[in-house]
């Protein structure tokens, strides 16, 4: 896990030491452990790297790596978690390994099956290998796009970083707002991140699943992972088709757990956090055939919220005690909100509706422990269904309520059990209110249904409606600028609502930006996150099962539920509150953050803009201020906009 960036001049005059240097430097938190430059003079092209130290600690595994004496030059992001068999594979065909690292097997892959490697791997990734012969670099992502990627590409030159901020140290380019892309997120901040487009005018990035080649000039993308061409047979009976997941899954936290530094986990107390600690202690404790697992894998660490709504410290202790686990607990106070909040957000690179602060701290104690990787639950709530709360899991896929009431007032049952277990039930819909919002035999629930999955479309066409009438301008979008990953594709037509909406989720919008998000403010700290919920063969075994596996009976993710019987403590395998790892932002908008946020929107030079009405989000935000009101719902629409304020003011400074 590191930081790559690279320059090709392709008039071929040398890259300059100082230039690679400076913008490989600037994602130095991504590799604290050291940095390592490749020069080719002749052909104008440098490639750099900034390594974070996981998979053999010796100087043997620094990069850039040359393979083949020196053919292959690699810059190279990410784990292969099943490097160890291709290792075996590869070897077995006549390869010579010269490190214990899994960069070495990726550029013998290339050598041997060329971009076909690519469908072989199991892990996440973002990488560039030159190949001195052909005078060509090879540039490819992860399926789901959890490894960053991103260049710059003009006539005379292509340079990529892994980071946005890197291109403010590039010399010759003026990093500028792309004010469309500014526009569009604005309306949807889910809708930038699985596009090509970014915030800064000229930075494309290279999507989830796509790789390219350069050569002779030319840069030529192609999309090699696809899904739906890899849905497999599950089993009709539930009860094996639970059993394959937890097979999976098993086998999935196993892969992750290879380590030759400390691991651990973020725990929120939730059920997917609690499913791969519970999972990583059963594997330390019961499978012998391990390879290359650390000692040293026994602690959770626990972001704890004194007095806010979505503390779940109480849920994360009673795992740790289950699991057997060291449970690390810090609190998150109301002075988090302002310490460090500039280096925070710098660290972020981007813009979002939720502040990254928890977040942030959590990875930072986790470097401050000596732990360098941590397994953690994003992806499960993409793949299997849990945005969808209590009200809308309840009564979706109700039968007729003239032909068989008795089921329908079953579940209105169980949906008032479910409210008055409750410490806030004014959360939830009353059960009237939710059967007409959700019920399919009303006409609103289908207006609810075509909302969620034409969005997509809707946008492409135009981004309609100003909240608050703060937005200025509705951009009209071309379907090749703003293409999301996935976006697209022919869905199977046996598919129902839930499997659609998931993949548009997991593929599209929402996981695309999570992960962004993750990998930004994991690495700020030099720590690596892997994802469990995320195998590729997890994902397409759960995309080729029925809705009624993940979202039925009241539950969601129901086959999860179902898999980890026994295995997590019952209080939360069964719990039906999704919380989330979210910094208070409400609290902190009622408190700290009141003057911070302040400053930014009434400094003078905000006082006229072309994408916001700034007059009237001043008078929106004082509303909320003067009332002490601040809402999840209104706190986050504040936040998207204060946040990419700031992000627009960093950028006019021309510097990190």
């Amino acid at each position: 896990m590191c930081g790559i960036a690279g320059i090709w001049n392709l008039d071929k005059k040398p890259v300059e030491h100082s230039t690679i240097g400076r913008f490989t430097d600037a994602l130095k938190h991504r590799g604290p452990d050291g940095s390592g430059f490749w020069f080719d003079d002749e052909l104008g092209i440098a490639l750099g790297h900034r390594r974070l130290s996981i998979l053999d600690l010796s100087e043997n595994a620094r990069q850039p790596m040359q393979y083949l004496d020196g053919r292959y030059q690699i810059t190279f992001n990410g784990e292969i978690y099943n490097f160890i068999e291709l290792r075996r594979e590869l070897e077995a065909k006549g390869y010579v390994f010269h490190t214990q690292s899994d960069t070495e097997i990726v550029t013998a892959a290339y050598h041997e099956w060329g971009n076909g490697m690519l469908s072989r791997f199991n892990g996440m990734w973002a990488f560039a290998i030159f190949d001195t012969k052909e005078r060509s670099l090879f540039l490819a992502r992860d399926r789901y796009g959890i490894k960053p990627f991103l260049y710059k590409f003009s006539d005379n030159q292509f340079a990529f970083a892994s980071e946005l901020n890197a291109f403010k140290k590039l010399d010759g380019f003026i990093a500028e707002l792309d004010s469309e892309t500014a526009s569009v997120y604005l309306h949807n901040a889910m809708a930038i991140e699985g596009s090509q487009r970014t915030m800064i005018k000229g930075v494309r990035r290279l999507q989830g699943g796509h790789c390219a080649l350069l050569k002779d000039g030319n840069l030529k993308i192609s999309r090699w992972w696809n899904t739906l061409d890899n849905l497999v047979e599950v089993p009709a009976d539930f009860g094996q088709q639970a059993e394959r997941f937890r097979e999976l899954f098993y086998d999935s936290v196993k892969l992750r757990m290879r380590s030759d530094v400390s691991i651990g986990t973020c725990l929120s107390g939730g059920f997917d956090s609690t499913s791969i600690i519970c999972t990583m202690s059963d594997i330390a404790k019961n499978d012998k055939n391990l390879e290359r697992m650390p000692e040293d894998w026994r602690q959770a660490f626990v972001a704890t919220f004194p007095g806010a709504m979505n503390d779940e410290s109480a849920n994360a202790k009673e795992t740790v005690d289950y699991a057997g686990v060291k449970g690390i607990f810090f609190e998150v106070t109301e002075n988090s909100a302002i310490e460090d909040i500039e280096q925070i957000l710098n660290d972020f690179d981007d813009c979002y509706p939720g502040m990254p602060t928890a977040a942030w701290l959590i990875y930072k104690e986790l470097r401050r422990s000596g732990v360098f990787v941590s397994l953690d639950g994003h992806g499960a709530d993409e793949l299997l269904g849990m945005y969808a709360q209590g009200d809308f899991i309840s009564f979706y896929d109700s039968p007729h309520l003239l032909t068989n009431w008795s089921e329908n007032k079953r579940r209105i049952n169980e949906y008032n059990t479910f409210l008055n277990s409750l410490e806030n039930p004014q959360l939830f819909k009353s059960p009237a209110e939710a059967i007409f919002a959700y019920h399919p035999d009303f006409a609103f629930a289908g207006k609810i249904k075509n909302t969620f999955l034409n969005s997509g479309a809707k946008l492409k066409r135009k981004l309609s409606g100003n909240r608050f009438s703060i937005f200025r301008n509705n951009p009209v979008l071309s379907d090749d600028d703003f293409s999301q990953v996935g976006a697209n594709d022919e869905l199977p037509k046996e598919w129902g609502f839930i499997n659609r909406l998931l993949y548009k989720q997991f593929h599209s919008d929402v996981l695309p930006t999570i992960l962004r998000n993750f990998d930004r403010v994991s690495m700020a700290h030099g720590v690596e996150v892997r994802m469990p919920f995320m195998d590729w063969r997890l994902v397409s075994y759960a995309f080729s099962l029925p809705d009624s596996s993940k979202l039925s009976m009241g539950m969601t993710k129901r086959i999860a539920r179902e898999a980890m019987k026994n295995r997590i403590p019952e209080s939360i395998r069964t719990s039906r509150l999704k919380v989330g790892f979210n910094s208070p932002l409400p609290e902190w908008l009622n408190g700290p953050l009141k003057n911070w946020v302040k400053e930014i929107i009434y400094s003078p030079e905000l006082q006229s803009h072309d994408l916001i009405n700034i007059k009237a989000f001043q008078k929106f935000a004082e509303i909320h201020f003067r009332n002490n009101n601040w809402s999840w719902g209104n706190s986050e629409f504040a936040w998207q906009i204060v946040q990419f304020l700031w992000f627009e003011k960093q950028l006019s400074r021309k510097s990190i």
